[in-house]
């Protein structure tokens, strides 16, 4: 890998050395906003029938607190002023509507990170919200983080991988429900009255993701004893540099939902299928941006290389062996590049130690990629159900189903008068169980893996080797 791109500092109108977590008003924020996560329902709402519920006054003057702090907060982000009234009006509505399934859609609605993408920008959220893969309760959450928008970042999405609502943030401070694994800030997730028409950004802490990538595969490296090229050992040893690195691939993978040859919505919103489809639509994403990633190094790119080995190694590492295996879809994902890598020979487990042809894995994971591609395509003029199973069968070609599996005996073994969704029951939660391999790797990696939950990128991995 050449040298390293780092983001150059931008003029942000004042705001870029901005503290918001150095106030006051912060810490009383974070209090205030504490107090209040105990009393709600799991849809936001407080009751105060239950034991241990606070008094109407009670509430109201703690929600007082969170209004009055905002107010002062909102003094150092010009840019978030329109929002941050929006959101004391929400709040104080709350409050006089008398605690109920909040709304807070104004609030959501005026606030656009994405029309003012500026490297280092600071912002103030709070939502009652769900954190993805962390806390499933709409909670109240607040949460201070930065933009991260390189130069050369935006040079990249302007002229090659167009992605408009896409915005990389870091953390500075947060409230519990993104104590968790939760990487991610998505306006999908905030308790509103009703759905906008559209959403407008998507919000990923390249912090998070780069940190505990650093710690799971430096872990994995140790535990099979793989012999890592420089750039590749450089890249788990920089913070700074896989954080970039994790902005870029993001980028790319995000946009890569909408594009190609699609036989089907491409977010798969609102639809009920097999788990291994989602499993195999995030790993095509995945690919995608491995092959332009590819392309990248070709043309000399410094941050080509690294996208590469952040893929491999999140995938091959991390993705299998993290969270339940019930309908673990990235987890599948992860397990079937291994699988298609060991049996083209570009991976061995060999005495106990991993190897990788370094040169031949791009090959070979770009090859995966044209067969999922070409599953993608055939698929715009097959049935869904048809589909379904053509799918299964790419992924069974690699990976061994359950024995006690219905699908794996084929569509003779199906009621196929119902119609799809309904054959989704018959998917085990676990249809394509761990290998041998996988169960032994997942016990020695077990303890660092569960050490990532609420990791940042100023945890003590940061700048280690």
């Amino acid at each position: 890998m050449s040298e390293v791109l780092s983001p150059k500092a931008a003029d942000n109108g004042g705001t870029s050395g901005v503290s918001v977590v150095g106030h006051p008003a912060w810490a009383v924020l974070k209090q205030a906003v504490e107090a209040i996560r105990p009393w709600q329902r799991k849809d936001g709402s407080i009751d105060f029938e239950a034991d241990g519920a606070p008094s109407r006054d009670d509430a109201e003057r703690t929600l007082r607190r969170v209004t009055e702090s905002v107010e002062q907060l909102s003094a150092l982000l010009p840019h978030d002023a329109a929002y941050h009234r929006a959101l004391v009006a929400d709040l104080n509505r709350w409050s006089d509507e008398g605690f109920g399934v909040p709304d807070f859609l104004d609030s959501l609605l005026a606030f656009q990170p994405a029309a003012d993408r500026r490297d280092g920008l600071p912002h103030l959220v709070v939502f009652p919200m769900y954190t993805q893969n962390g806390n499933p309760d709409r909670n109240l959450e607040a949460v201070a983080l930065r933009v991260v928008w390189p130069e050369w970042l935006a040079e990249l999405e302007r002229t090659r991988y167009d992605n408009p609502l896409f915005v990389p943030i870091t953390f500075e401070d947060f409230t519990p429900g993104y104590d968790t694994n939760s990487a991610v800030l998505f306006p999908e997730t905030v308790a509103v009255r009703e759905a906008p028409e559209r959403w407008t950004w998507g919000a990923i802490f390249c912090d998070r993701e780069a940190a505990r990538f650093r710690a799971v595969t430096a872990a994995a490296v140790d535990t099979l004893g793989l012999d890592l090229p420089e750039d590749a050992a450089r890249l788990i040893a920089d913070q700074d540099l896989a954080q970039q690195t994790y902005v870029l691939w993001d980028m790319i993978h995000d946009r890569t939902h909408s594009h190609g040859d699609l036989p089907f919505d491409p977010f798969m919103i609102k639809q009920r299928a097999p788990f291994w489809m989602y499993g195999l639509e995030e790993l095509r994403c995945d690919l995608t941006t491995f092959k332009e990633a590819v392309k990248l190094q070709a043309e000399g790119h410094p941050m080509g290389l690294g996208v590469q080995y952040a893929i491999l190694f999140d995938r091959l590492f991390r993705f299998p062996v993290t969270g339940e295996r019930v309908r673990n879809y990235d987890g599948l994902g992860g397990q079937l590049l291994f699988a298609y890598l060991h049996k083209h020979d570009a991976v061995r487990w060999t005495d106990n130690t991993l190897h990788i042809d370094w040169e031949r894995a791009p090959q070979v994971t770009n090859q995966l990629c044209a067969e999922i591609e070409t599953l993608y395509r055939d698929g715009i003029d097959r049935p869904k159900l048809v589909h379904w199973f053509a799918a299964y069968d790419l992924v069974a070609t690699y990976l061994s189903p359950h024995p006690g599996s219905v699908w794996a005996k084929g569509p003779e073994a199906l009621d196929l008068t119902l119609p799809p969704r309904k054959l989704v029951d018959n998917v085990l939660a676990d249809e394509f169980p761990l290998s041998m391999f996988y169960e032994a790797l997942a016990k020695k990696l077990r303890t660092v893996i569960t050490s990532t939950k609420g990791i940042t990128g100023d945890s003590s991995l940061r700048g280690a080797a």
